[in-house]
């Protein structure tokens, strides 16, 4: 870990160079969730999100898809957003993190996200075989790039009736795109607004409607990333 960080770590790409990451340590016989940024960064929001993602019980980890950058601003976040590689992402920096928490734990690791991370955890679920389950907070992305009716593993979502980027529309066509294909996802709407979920953001925060998303992402993971021995 970096002294001047506590739980930011190295971890290796597939491509063999290093991505950093909020890592948070449950134990070695857990299994691990990834946790995707919003467009803001890897700023301390995240970072609390993969602390609590420990403390319930699984080893987390958020890679800095951003490179140590951090904003408030939605514009820039918008830049920064628009400049990421998604496949670069996807298959580099979060197969990696996947790849990580599966030697360093034990079971499956699933894949979460929030907006830009969210759209990144439907990514991941389609392109990458070695993830368990996936927990999509109000984020699609371009269909050409990563289509719903591809995912055959666990999938859980959380949208926000009152979203003006990742609408109910667009909700409503992930989910019956997965239900065309033969999977049964498991869908959430709330009466919220895009970032429900972000304490940080009081604008959009909605606390009774972040405990319960919360509350239902524990249940989901619990089980399916333990095995009915472990349970």
């Amino acid at each position: 870990m970096h002294p001047a960080r506590p739980g930011l770590i190295d971890f290796p790409r597939p491509d063999g160079s290093l991505c950093q990451g909020h890592f948070a340590h449950a134990s070695a016989d857990r299994p691990g969730v990834v946790v995707l940024q919003e467009w803001w960064g890897l700023n301390p929001q995240i970072c609390s999100v993969v602390d609590r993602f420990a403390a319930a019980g699984f080893n987390a980890l958020a890679p800095d898809l951003f490179r140590g950058r951090v904003t408030q601003d939605p514009d820039e976040a918008s830049h920064m957003m628009n400049g990421l590689d998604f496949a670069g992402a996807t298959f580099q920096d979060i197969r990696g993190a996947v790849a990580y928490l599966q030697k360093i734990g034990s079971g499956p690791v699933a894949v979460m996200g929030f907006c830009m991370g969210g759209a990144l955890t439907v990514a991941s679920a389609v392109h990458l075989p070695e993830v368990a389950a996936a927990v999509c907070f109000y984020g699609i992305p371009p269909r050409d790039f990563a289509d719903p009716a591809q995912i055959r593993i666990p999938f859980q979502g959380h949208f926000a009736t009152r979203d003006t980027w990742c609408t109910p529309a667009a909700a409503g066509a992930l989910e019956q795109a997965m239900r065309g294909a033969g999977a049964q996802p498991e869908i959430h709407h709330y009466e919220a607004a895009h970032g429900f979920f972000n304490a940080t953001r009081p604008q959009v925060y909605d606390p009774a409607q972040a405990e319960l998303a919360w509350t239902r992402t524990l249940a989901f993971l619990e089980r399916h990333l333990y095995s009915p021995a472990d349970a």
